[in-house]
């Protein structure tokens, strides 16, 4: 363990590594990191967003990445999850009252750390949950964010033969009758790691295995399933970025990356949305499954380079 971030074999920590602690407006402690670029010319910084039960140790290979670009890194444990504050007594359940807290806490990240002490231009990159946090946020960092990358909003799931707004009245029912600390799905995390032949994020051995290594070095920062209430916290958010009006305020230039053999998220209300999207474009990598900065080489190359084509570079740094 350096003084923040925990280390294990195989998942080399970034240079110029810094970081700390701010304290929610109302009183949770949220980690964050911050890592310099190690290429020239600066490019500016991305605000790294993770997805649900993710932490800043599993994108050390990704902010090297972006470093070697010539960006800065900024990103942040979500509240309830890694090692910022947990909402419950049971650290294992994934909880959150609404996902405006989330973007609460974004917007305080922002206001604290990114403007202070990170070089702008600032673009967006964001996975699943953390996508639709960005979305969410958008309309308000429409003068912070010049881009944004969003790979596999979670806005419904797939081959669901219900709509996210029928899981959000019924989790709605259920928090009603005070059962929305209930696991929704999964339950703790188990004491060993799902073999890699029946996961259903990537296809990539060696990144399944160091992923897991994480967690099963440093158990704390790991979750188990989410709660009736984060799941209609979720389902209450993929409804709201996806109404018209809501839609239609977001003014950040927007690359949607899907997944094609997503096992997570629908693929298909990915499409849906980007085409929707007045400013949005999309790519759909074929092959790849849900995690497609954790996934295999061909697929993950297909992301980087899309990014370095929709992020401006050289020319366009402040």
């Amino acid at each position: 363990m350096t003084d923040l971030f925990y280390l294990t074999e195989g998942n080399p920590p970034p240079q110029n590594a810094a970081g700390g602690f701010f304290t929610t407006r109302d009183g949770r402690k949220i980690r964050y990191g911050v890592f310099a670029a190690v290429a020239r010319p600066l490019q500016g910084t991305v605000v790294l967003l993770t997805g649900r039960n993710e932490c800043i140790e599993k994108y050390f290979e990704t902010i090297r990445d972006l470093a070697d670009r010539g960006f800065g890194v900024a990103t942040l444990d979500w509240r309830g999850q890694g090692d910022s504050s947990r909402l419950l007594r049971d650290r294992q359940r994934g909880y959150v009252r609404s996902f405006r807290d989330y973007t609460r806490d974004l917007e305080q990240f922002f206001e604290e750390i990114v403007l202070p002490d990170c070089r702008g231009p600032y673009y967006i990159l964001a996975h699943s949950t953390g996508a639709v946090i960005a979305l969410l946020a958008s309309p308000s960092m429409v003068n912070r964010v010049r881009r944004m990358v969003l790979i596999a909003p979670f806005l419904a799931v797939p081959d669901l033969r219900v709509s996210i707004a029928t899981i959000r009245r019924v989790c709605a029912v259920f928090c009603a009758l005070g059962l929305g600390r209930l696991y929704a799905a999964w339950g703790p995390r188990p004491k060993l790691p799902t073999p890699f032949e029946m996961n259903k994020v990537t296809s990539d051995p060696e990144r399944y295995r160091r992923n897991t290594d994480i967690y099963r070095a440093w158990p704390h920062l790991g979750l188990g399933g989410p709660t009736i209430r984060w799941l209609k916290a979720a389902a209450a958010a993929a409804e709201a970025v996806s109404d018209r009006d809501f839609m239609a305020r977001i003014q950040v230039p927007t690359l949607i990356v899907g997944a094609g053999a997503d096992q997570v998220v629908s693929t298909k209300a990915v499409e849906s949305y980007a085409r929707r999207l007045r400013v949005g474009s999309l790519l759909m990598i074929d092959g790849a499954h849900h995690e497609i900065l954790q996934e295999r080489d061909l697929f993950r190359e297909q992301l980087l380079a899309a990014f370095d084509a929709f992020v401006p570079g050289t020319g366009d740094a402040a």
